[in-house]
């Protein structure tokens, strides 16, 4: 079920309140409404008074239950009502995920579309910009975004992107599932703590820990 409730907002622009209506909860199987999550549309408001856009940044929970994952969009940990929920859809195969930015959402929802598992995406975005880094195909700091791209026939398309170029990587799931295989429990999540599961994540798998030389 799509859930909507009215809010008041002060244009960024001139000043001005008004009213608008925006979603509590998004269900993919209206596709619609999912094309406008992913493309960001969902999120711009206009105000009535200057008539400009402006995007706004909302708590959102979205479902999908062809796909089996729920997503919570939002820079704070989810409430008591939709964690009362983790534990039944754990026990129905769902993947619970806590978004927190648009483009992570957007890109959470892509992932788990194509039946891929985001840990092991989240690895591969990492080893493509190590890889990108140690072949000095770039600084660190000239890199924008990884963004993962797709899956197909058992293999995962990366992007490391900088201003003016991008690198396309090709890897097979075998050599990732292999890499993940070294070390399992490094790689496990709590699912019904509906966990964020991205870049800053994955980094700090691979970061010493303190105390260590």
């Amino acid at each position: 079920m799509n859930e909507t409730k009215t809010v008041k907002y002060t244009c960024p622009y001139c000043g001005r309140e008004f009213e608008a209506d925006i979603y509590d909860a998004v269900n993919a199987a209206d596709r619609e409404l999912r094309d406008r999550v992913v493309s960001g549309d969902l999120f711009r408001v206009s105000c009535p008074h200057c008539k400009k856009d402006f995007m706004i940044q909302y708590p959102l929970v979205y479902i999908d239950n062809e796909h089996r994952f729920l997503l919570w969009l939002s820079t704070r940990d989810a409430g008591e009502m939709l964690k009362s929920l983790t534990k039944p859809l754990t026990e129905q195969g769902y993947v619970l995920r806590r978004c927190e930015t648009l483009a992570e959402m957007a890109e959470k929802i892509q992932i788990l579309e194509d039946g891929v598992s985001d840990v092991m995406v989240e690895l591969a975005k990492y080893d493509c910009f190590i890889e990108f880094i140690d072949n000095k195909k770039g600084k660190a700091e000239d890199v924008t975004s990884v963004e993962y791209q797709k899956t197909e026939n058992e293999v995962m398309k990366i992007n490391v992107r900088t201003d003016d170029r991008g690198m396309a990587f090709l890897i097979p799931l075998q050599m990732l599932e292999e890499e993940m295989a070294q070390n399992p429990e490094r790689y496990e999540v709590d699912n019904e703590t509906i966990p964020v599961i991205n870049s800053a994540w994955i980094t700090s798998l691979f970061m010493p820990s303190e105390g260590t030389a």
